[in-house]
């Protein structure tokens, strides 16, 4: 279950963002050190001296080459893969964090060389699904429209689509994912909170810069999902903190204020952002009357108008609003969702997304994936309003892990017992305390006023009912910034859902677009 630091009951539309946004409000006290070991004899002091003085042997990394071509050209990289130490003010490492870094080689000016540092979200998940995925020079061979579930364990193929023909890359797992572990296990809750997090993946960065020597070099983030949160953060974390000023963001399906995807009493704001991207499924599944069916432009943009003015007014009147004024939202309800109005009825005009998904295809017996609602599969249950199975977690979630583990060991040669931790519950997440939602988008706006070279791409699904398109446009419409850098925060927008990239040919669009968006950031 997905929590706030409010008291909020949460909603079935919030129960699907615990999938890969499982958090709790509190975090344990770190536990003291244990006390020091008597002194030994004189000579092992000076032995012990010199060992401390050497980096560990899981700090090294494992160096491996290899080759991707990518619009048609080919290109020669280096792959790291290692750890590298989270250090407490005293300079002793309380954590490692698991990264694999590709460098393109026989670069001339590494100064003017990109890299962007990759993380997915959860919090919990590891950075398999943009490395695998989306951006590294290997991806999951999965079918081409994503929507059919491959054979179990999968493969990988070279990545025509990878985005290191235009910056470096660098995926981090953050702390109690991947290979990432905790120094001392009992005090893992240092590292799970928002600001926890920031600040660890905040380190993380100043270290592999300062020991690769790219301080010089403009930076990126690319975060999906909560990497949203983690990336808003981090842009004025490590502005604050370090003087470490980002060139740009890239957000894939992200999110930014945790009050635009869970009601409450008060707080209605999920239902109108949810519902341009019903009616773009509904387009998708025909579900539409034809003037909208015909025209999928002028079915979203009806949508927006309705949600954020005649909708928006309904929900705020509650008990006052008017049977009249009832019947015709509940009317443009159905007309803009393909459900019938005796259900909207029974929603009291909030249309939850696990209903929609549940009842768009009632009579096909099929039910819509969350994170992609082309998705569609049986659960052989119509008793609830809500469905039982994840269609598209069957597209993706048979393949990852093997091909994850198998790509470490066989490929770049890393070798570890530890499991890979590919998606890892946070129960304890804290975010932190106070009567209020989640939210970063006031830190990114701040980022911004005080770095105005710094860019943001966000990138959404039209199918996507995680996170759905427009409660980043919402986040973003509600900052605080000056006109002149409205300007700075671009739009892209995809066919399918929250992991845009299992549909060939959006991965092909976001290779395009990612590259123009760097390339702009460096003028």
């Amino acid at each position: 279950m997905l929590h706030t630091t409010m008291r909020i009951q949460p909603t079935l539309y919030a129960s699907w963002l615990a999938l890969v946004m499982p958090v709790c409000l509190s975090a344990e006290e770190a536990k003291p050190n244990k006390p020091e070991s008597p002194p030994a004899e004189k000579k092992d002091e000076k032995a012990d001296e010199k060992k401390d003085a050497k980096k560990p042997e899981d700090d090294k990394p494992v160096v491996t080459e290899g080759k991707v071509t990518i619009g048609g050209k080919e290109i020669t990289y280096e792959a790291k893969a290692g750890t590298l130490p989270i250090l407490k003010p005293d300079g002793k490492p309380s954590a490692q964090v698991f990264y694999t870094a590709y460098t393109v080689k026989d670069v001339k000016d590494a100064s003017k060389r990109p890299v962007t540092f990759c993380f997915n979200g959860g919090p919990g998940s590891s950075s398999v699904w943009l490395h695998l995925g989306a951006f590294g020079p290997k991806r999951v061979d999965l079918p081409a429209d994503g929507l059919t579930p491959p054979k179990p364990p999968g493969g990988l193929v070279s990545n025509e689509f990878s985005i290191l023909d235009v910056t470096d890359l660098v995926f981090i797992d953050p702390v109690n994912t991947g290979f990432s572990r905790a120094e001392d296990p009992k005090a893992v809750n240092e590292f799970l909170g928002v600001q926890e997090d920031i600040q660890s993946v905040g380190e993380f960065m100043r270290l592999w810069v300062t020991r690769e020597q790219r301080w010089r070099s403009p930076k990126f983030i690319a975060g999906e999902s909560y990497g949203g949160i983690r990336g808003g953060g981090l842009a004025q974390h490590l502005q604050q903190r370090h003087r470490m000023y980002l060139n740009g963001i890239i957000i894939v399906s992200g999110l930014l204020d945790y009050a635009t995807l869970i009601a409450g009493p008060l707080n209605d704001t999920p239902y109108l952002v949810g519902l341009p991207a019903m009616t773009a499924t509904a387009h998708y599944h025909k579900k539409l009357p034809p003037d909208l069916q015909a025209d999928f432009k002028k079915a979203v943009a009806e949508a927006r108008e309705f949600a954020f003015g005649e909708y928006a007014s309904a929900l705020l009147m509650g008990a006052d609003l008017t049977k009249t004024g009832r019947e015709a939202v509940v009317r443009q309800l159905a007309r803009l969702t393909g459900l019938p109005n005796k259900l909207i009825e029974e929603q009291e005009l909030r249309i939850d997304s696990s209903v929609f998904r549940e009842m768009l295809l009632r009579k096909e017996k099929l039910v819509l994936g969350a994170y992609d609602a082309r998705v569609t599969g049986s659960d052989g249950d119509e008793s609830e309003n809500y469905p039982q199975i994840e269609p598209f977690m069957r597209v993706v979630g048979s393949v990852a892990a093997a091909s994850m583990n198998a790509y470490l060991r066989e490929e770049l040669k890393y070798e570890k017992d530890l499991p890979y931790e590919v998606l890892a519950p946070q129960p304890n997440w804290n975010h932190g305390k106070g009567n209020s939602y989640t939210s970063v988008s006031g830190q990114l706006a701040d980022a911004i006023r005080q770095n105005p070279h710094l860019r943001v791409l966000a990138m959404v699904g039209w199918r996507d009912l995680v996170t759905p398109p427009d409660n980043m446009l919402l986040s973003v419409r509600q900052m605080r910034l000056p006109d002149e850098l409205r300007g700075n925060i671009e739009f892209a927008e995809y066919e399918s859902g929250h992991m845009m990239y299992t549909n060939r040919p959006d991965m092909a669009k976001m290779h395009e677009d990612i590259a123009a968006f760097i390339a702009k950031a460096l003028e």
